[in-house]
Parts: structure tokens; C-alpha cells; sequence
């Protein structure tokens, strides 16, 4: 028995997202398969063209790298500030989304204005005046400045606001309340549960531009055991490492894995607590 015309159409239809989407993840897995192929190959081979064939200079390539720069000391010290700028941000970026979505005070409207207007200025514009800061304040090549501003996220803030105002009455709240739960539990317990998913997104982001933050670590750290992984990435470019493409490979391989994992961790988290959001009328 054949299938009607429009099952037929509906398969032909759902096979071409298939293929189209089955496409994009091989465009999107090869450069990074490229990237781990090319870390393991001589210098010779990545100029020879590509292949899909490992090569045999892991050892070679590493050696190379970490005669020049200790990797992974960089690689602990982007550790150190993106987790704690992840963690710190999305704590009182949830608690103060909170405050906007669902108190009520004198010049709330005025502070949230000036919080979308912050969110459209670059960082760099202050970067001379934050150098002058952290130099008064003798905070210079210390990771504090890297860390403590971060915490205050604009955009964070406004995400979480909007998505806390869509799946969060406030009869929940005046239902705590009344049971006699204090700000700080109805915050901890009822509030923040339901607002991982879009902490758990916004996370993403934070760690992401955090690990990947060149700037700021340039001009406020001076000592090499203090450097961050991209700052001695960026080392690389004018030392005998760059003659040595399957190091270069190497390093970019060991910078790239922890924002993948992140990616992937956060991604699973976001999907399994959608449903902490479920609030029934």
C-alpha cells in the first residue's frame, strides 16, 4: 500500500531538514577536527595540504610549545577568573533581575534606563580611566580587577529580568510570604531554581568572553606567571613557535577544549531545567 501524497510530501520535506541540518554539523565539526588532526602533524605536514590522517609529532609539538611558554599556567589562571566571573555573575546578576522584576523603589525606572544604556557602550572606551583606577587603588597585575567589575553584566541582568517576568508570578511570591519565608529565602528557594535555565544560557556567553578576554589581561597583568592563556597565545605570533604550525595547532586545541566542554555542560543543563520554570496558574 502506498503512502497518500501528502505523508510522501511531509518525508521529503522532514529528509531535506535532515540532510540540510546533518550538512551544517559536518561544516561546523571539521574545522576543529582540522584543528586536533593538525596538532599532531610536523610543521612539513600542515604545509604538505590537508589531511584527515593524525600525524606523529604530538610529543615534538609540545615540547616545542612549552619551551617558550608555560601552557598551563595560562591555562589555570583563565580557569581561575572565567569560573569565578561565571559563578559571581550569574549569582548577582539573578539577584539583582530579581530586585527589577519584582520590587518596587525610588528610581528603579531611571536605574534600569541607565542599565540598557550601559549595555551599548563599549568597555574599551573606559579602558584608559579603569587602568588609572586599578592603579590608585594598587590593584594592578592581580586578577581582582579582571573579576569583581565583571560581576556587574547589564545585559545579563536584562535577559534574566525578562525571562523571570514571563515564568514567574508574583502570587508565588505573596503565597511565600504569607508561609512567612524571608526575601532571601524566597530568593534562594523559589526564584533562582526558576531562573537557571536563562542564568544556565547567559553563562555560556560569560564564560566564553571571559576566557577569550585579551585586552584587559594585556594591560593590567605584568608578570608571565600571571598571564592568561589568550595573552601568551598571543605571545606566540613573533617567537620561533610560530615557524612551528603543528605547535601553534596545539595551543590553540588546549585553549578551545575548556569552552567547549562549557558549551556542552551548560547546554544539557539548559535543557534539562526548562522545566523548572513550570508555574501553574
Amino acid at each position: 500500500m502506498t503512502p497518500p501524497p501528502k505523508q510522501k510530501k511531509a518525508w521529503f520535506g522532514k529528509s531535506l531538514i535532515y540532510v540540510g541540518l546533518i550538512a551544517l554539523t559536518i561544516a561546523c565539526i571539521i574545522p576543529f577536527l582540522m584543528m586536533i588532526i593538525n596538532a599532531t602533524r610536523s610543521n612539513e605536514e600542515v604545509l604538505s595540504g590537508f589531511s584527515l590522517i593524525p600525524g606523529n609529532s604530538l610529543a615534538e609539538n609540545y615540547a616545542a610549545l612549552s619551551s617558550y611558554v608555560n601552557i598551563w599556567s595560562g591555562f589555570k589562571n583563565s580557569l581561575i577568573i572565567a569560573v569565578l566571573v561565571t559563578v559571581l555573575s550569574g549569582y548577582f546578576s539573578a539577584m539583582t533581575a530579581f530586585g527589577f522584576a519584582f520590587y518596587q523603589f525610588k528610581g528603579k525606572n531611571v536605574l534600569f534606563v541607565f542599565m540598557l544604556v550601559m549595555m551599548m557602550i563599549p568597555g574599551q572606551l573606559g579602558l584608559i580611566g579603569f587602568y588609572e583606577l586599578s592603579k590608585n587603588l594598587g590593584l594592578l597585575d592581580s586578577f581582582i580587577p579582571l573579576i569583581v567589575p565583571a560581576i556587574a553584566s547589564p545585559f545579563t541582568v536584562f535577559f534574566v529580568r525578562q525571562y523571570l517576568q514571563t515564568v514567574m508570578h508574583p502570587s508565588l511570591i505573596e503565597a511565600a510570604r504569607m508561609d512567612g519565608a524571608s526575601e532571601m529565602r524566597i530568593f534562594h528557594t523559589i526564584a533562582l531554581p526558576m531562573m537557571m535555565p536563562a542564568i544556565a544560557t547567559m553563562s555560556i556567553f560569560t564564560f566564553i568572553g571571559s576566557w577569550n578576554n585579551y585586552i584587559m589581561p594585556l594591560v593590567l597583568l605584568f608578570s608571565p606567571e600571571k598571564y592568561t592563556l589568550p595573552v601568551l597565545m598571543g605571545f606566540l605570533k613573533g617567537s620561533q613557535v610560530a615557524e612551528n604550525l603543528g605547535s601553534l595547532y596545539l595551543g590553540i586545541a588546549i585553549s578551545v577544549v575548556p569552552i567547549m566542554i562549557a558549551f556542552l555542560f551548560l547546554s544539557k543543563y539548559i535543557v534539562s531545567s526548562i522545566s523548572a520554570g513550570a508555574v501553574k496558574e
